[in-house]
This record gives C-alpha cells, structure tokens and sequence, in this order.
C-alpha cells in the first residue's frame, strides 16, 4: 500500500511539474509571437529596372471647385537596376504630371506627382497619365486619376 502511495504522489509531481513546464514554454511562445515584426509581402525582383506602384488608381473623391488639385502615385523600383523615367503625359491638358529626371535606384521610391485642373467643375471627370521608363516588361504604364468636381457657388449679390 505505501509503494501505491508513494507512486501516486511521484505520479502527481512529475504531472504538475511537466504541465507547469507546457505553460512556461507556452508563454515563451506567446511572448516571442507579440514581439514578432509583421512585415508585408515582399515585392516580387525583377531583372533590369522595375515600377510597381501602390496605387495605379487615385480617386479624388468628391471635391470643391477650385481646391488643391495636387496627388502623388508612390512606386518602388523592384529590379536590379536603376530605373529611369524618360517622359510623363497626361490624356488632356488639364492633367499635369510631374517626375524625377533622376534614376531611382534599386529598392528605391518614388513618386509621379499629378495635378488636376479643378475649375473644371460640375461634372465627373476619369484622366490618365502615361509613364514612359526603361522598365522591363512594361516601359509604358497608364495610371488613373478620377473624382468629381463640385460646381462653383454663384456668387451672392
């Protein structure tokens, strides 16, 4: 009878002794997954220059007339060599683009500003500028621009 005793209570102890061990790994787990740094998905490489962009669409939203037309499209160069931006068009002359004449390095960002003509109001507007570049695969990218123009206040007499 004392050797089932004595064997129950070893049993006891090593159970609480190894659960108390679960638990402390467990919390070692825990605490190394909070510290953890969520990263986001690399941008896939590519041999020569590359442009992936944020956002090929920038939507305006609704707008009052004449307020600050002005938006960026933010890219960064994916490839292995320097990428260079050799023109920049907009569909109409109330869309101005505007771009570095330097190279942007691999990894590096930049940015294609755009500015629209927001007098032009009343009425929906969709534009597109065109990028130009020595970017492999696709030396020619179209982007988006679109929104809505509110109509002027009359003035008051």
């Amino acid at each position: 009878m004392k050797k089932l005793i004595t064997l129950s209570i070893a049993l006891l102890a090593f159970t609480f002794s190894n659960a108390q061990e679960t638990t402390k790994a467990t919390k070692k787990v825990a605490k190394k997954a909070a510290t953890t740094k969520v990263t986001t998905p690399a941008v896939p490489k590519v041999e020569g220059a590359g442009m992936v962009f944020v956002s090929e669409t920038i939507d305006y939203g609704t707008i009052a007339a004449n307020s600050d037309g002005k938006r960026e499209f933010v890219f960064t160069n994916n490839g292995n060599k320097p990428l260079i931006i050799t023109n920049a068009t907009g569909s109409c002359g109330c869309t101005v683009p505007s771009y570095s004449k330097e190279p942007i390095a691999p990894g590096a960002k930049g940015v294609i500003g755009v500015k629209y003509d927001t007098s032009r109001a009343g009425q929906p507007f969709t534009k597109t500028v065109t990028i130009t570049s020595n970017a492999t695969g696709t030396p020619s990218k179209v982007l988006t621009i679109k929104g809505n123009v509110l109509a002027a206040e009359a003035p008051k007499s």
